[in-house]
This record gives C-alpha cells, sequence and structure tokens, in this order.
C-alpha cells in the first residue's frame, strides 16, 4: 500500500460507483474499519476512504458509534430496508 495519494484525486472519484461491490463483499462478514477495508480490497487506504464516505453520505454504509482501540471508527453495509 502507499502512503500517499498518487492518481489524479478525479480519477479515484470516478471509480467510486466501481468500487461498490467490493467494499460491500469486504464487509460480508462484518463491520471493519478503512485500514481493513483497504487491506481487503488491495486498495490504498487515501482511497477507501473517499469511497467509504461517498458510500456512507449515500446511505449505503453506516458509521459504527464507538471508534477501535486504535481509533478508527468500523462501517457496515447498511441493512435493506433500513
Amino acid at each position: 500500500m502507499t502512503s500517499t495519494l498518487n492518481r489524479d484525486f478525479r480519477e479515484v472519484i470516478r471509480e467510486e460507483p466501481l468500487m461498490h461491490r467490493p467494499i460491500l463483499a469486504a464487509l460480508a462478514d462484518g463491520p471493519r474499519t478503512v485500514p481493513e477495508i483497504a487491506d481487503a480490497i488491495g486498495r490504498p487506504s487515501e482511497e477507501v476512504m473517499y469511497w467509504v464516505m461517498g458510500m456512507r453520505r449515500y446511505a449505503k454504509l453506516v458509521e459504527l458509534r464507538e471508534p477501535t482501540d486504535d481509533g478508527f471508527f468500523q462501517y457496515a453495509a447498511r441493512e435493506v430496508g433500513s
């Protein structure tokens, strides 16, 4: 994983719709943090953060109330019908 965003921001944002399925698949077994999602899908955390925030904004994901011991919030797929 890279620690800096090497790609153009617009390119990363354009990929968001394509990343919904891999992110939701990574969350199939339960909530995960952004770094855990990034590891699961093999993409940089910086990019995953943009995609997760977009999915959260449009209610595809929900953020759990309490952060982990490491200070990261976990995200889960939104329940259908919620």
